[in-house]
């Protein structure tokens, strides 16, 4: 009785485990239940294989719509078979329907490309291999390269990367420059001058990993080559015959300043320079503790640094475009690296009495009063208005604007005595100016360029050896004096030159971040 009156119970409560107590009681009891509740049981029974069987669906959830495209944001309207059309027909036009290196510039047009991706495509499509591509083969790789890039960057790295990889490097860079110099019509007078070739070319991939490598990893990704503006410059390669109105990357005059800088400091010519040689750069102006930092690895990279103490022509490229234009976000972060001795990511008051001291010491030996530190350090605490008192981290000095006054204060003599002779009002009022109006790095280098000229246009002897072996002056091209003044016809292009890159001693622990 007591064990039917706890079975009514149970029946009655709305209990989940009632199930399995109904079970458990049936099996511990040694009599013979009554019929109402083995129908009960048997119920329960069935309920529960049947929830074993079929679980609850899961609560419904909001779909999320894609928002990270790295290859380009996916576009409906490109009718590919129509571009593969196009293509065809193209190829059509060349014999056995094969196309060499002299016909992609039709298959870039084409394929709705800038002329000057017509290295970038021959490569992408293995014509580097073989001298020529098949219509096949091409059709098969540019199909691809539709279905799977969206926007320009993202085909730009797919034809340049090597296999497995998304981002690029600085010789992925080589066939596509080579090409550039073999066929643009503003370095035509390059054409006998094969040995100026991969100088010219190291100095414009520096340039491009300067201002579009943001990450310092020395590998450029698609999101990279977005933000930047350098496929803007590739387009305008095709429509600006003059190569020096391209002055972000492609310029020869900067080129040839920056080449002739290195030339006067590399005495041996060997395309390394050490400490005691960069020194002398601009008449000994940078302190000689900034110098040990450059050669310290902060932002340099390769075995020469760290074995011979030694930089070569690549990285006298980004320490020259930094020295003479200090406002860029890059050249802020490389002085930053320099500055930072113990890389907390910020200036204390003791890294800035460091520099300052020797800035000090240079300035009585020309006669002139020096500050005092606490003095000096007020002015520029001001002049920056940390975020944090008493650090300056590198958000600090992007946001004042007058970072080029703030380093040149610490180790440079001749720049930081020309801040001093001008006020800060008029110092602020240079930084904020908008327009047309040229960089200094732009400025230096026309300026640059105009006194080599002139130099060479009275005769004036170069320093010792300036004028043996590669003189980019006087041996072999006698048409470098003024290349402005000669605009040759346009030559049909060699095949791709072999460009030895890293002449200048890099290696493959280069692509490490610093």
């Amino acid at each position: 009785m007591r064990t039917d009156m706890r079975l009514r119970d149970l029946s009655l409560r709305q209990d989940p485990d009632l199930r399995q107590e109904l079970a458990s009681l049936a099996r511990g009891c040694d009599f013979v239940l009554p019929s109402r509740f083995k129908k009960r049981l048997k119920a329960f029974q069935q309920v529960q294989v049947q929830t074993k069987e079929q679980p609850p669906p899961p609560a419904p959830s909001q779909s999320v719509p894609a928002f990270y495209f790295p290859r380009g944001r996916p576009r409906d309207s490109v009718d590919v078979d129509a571009v593969i059309a196009k293509i065809e027909r193209t190829f059509a036009q060349f014999p056995h329907e094969r196309a060499a290196l002299d016909d992609m510039g039709r298959v870039a047009k084409a394929c709705g490309c800038p002329l000057y991706w017509k290295g970038p495509l021959f490569c992408g499509a293995g014509g580097e291999r073989t001298g020529s591509v098949s219509v096949h083969k091409f059709v098969a790789m540019w199909r691809k390269v539709l279905q799977n890039c969206h926007d320009d960057a993202a085909k730009f790295v797919h034809l340049l990367m090597n296999p497995g990889c998304n981002y690029l490097v600085q010789e992925d860079f080589v066939p596509f420059l080579q090409d550039v110099v073999n066929t643009h019509p503003g370095l035509a007078f390059l054409k006998e001058a094969s040995e100026f070739h991969s100088r010219y070319i190291t100095t414009v991939i520096q340039r491009i990993f300067y201002t579009v490598n943001r990450s310092w990893s020395g590998r450029i990704t698609c999101a990279e080559l977005r933000r930047s503006s350098f496929l803007q410059n590739v387009a305008l390669l095709e429509e600006e015959a003059d190569i020096n109105q391209l002055t972000e990357y492609f310029s020869y005059e900067h080129f040839y300043v920056i080449y002739c800088k290195f030339w006067e400091l590399d005495t041996d010519h060997d395309l390394l320079i050490d400490a005691q040689d960069l020194a002398r750069h601009n008449d000994h102006a940078i302190s000689t503790k900034m110098i040990e930092r450059i050669f310290s690895g902060a932002v340099t990279r390769g075995k020469k640094v760290q074995k011979e103490g030694k930089i070569s022509y690549a990285d006298f490229v980004w320490f020259l475009i930094s020295e003479e234009d200090k406002k860029t976000p890059t050249s802020i972060e490389y002085w930053f690296r320099c500055m930072d001795l113990d890389g907390d990511g910020a200036l204390s008051m003791y890294e800035l009495e460091y520099f300052y001291e020797e800035q000090c010491r240079r300035l009585d030996s020309m006669a002139i009063e020096a500050l005092p530190f606490e003095d000096c350090l007020c002015q520029m605490l001001d002049l920056v208005k940390p975020q944090n008192e008493g650090r300056i981290t590198l958000h600090d000095l992007k946001a004042c604007r007058l970072a080029h006054v703030f380093f040149d204060t610490f180790f440079n003599v001749e720049k930081y005595l020309d801040h001093e002779q001008k006020e800060q009002v008029s110092l602020l009022r240079e930084s904020e100016s908008e327009g047309p109006e040229l960089s200094d790095w732009e400025r230096y280098a026309a300026e640059e360029y105009d006194i080599l000229v002139a130099e060479e246009a009275v005769g004036e002897p170069w320093e010792d050896g300036y004028e043996a072996e590669l003189s980019p002056v006087d041996q072999k091209l006698s048409v470098l004096r003024s290349p402005l003044a000669q605009r040759p016809f346009f030559e049909t292009p060699s095949g791709l030159g072999a460009v030895d890159l890293y002449e200048c001693g890099c290696g493959d622990d280069d692509l490490q971040p610093l």
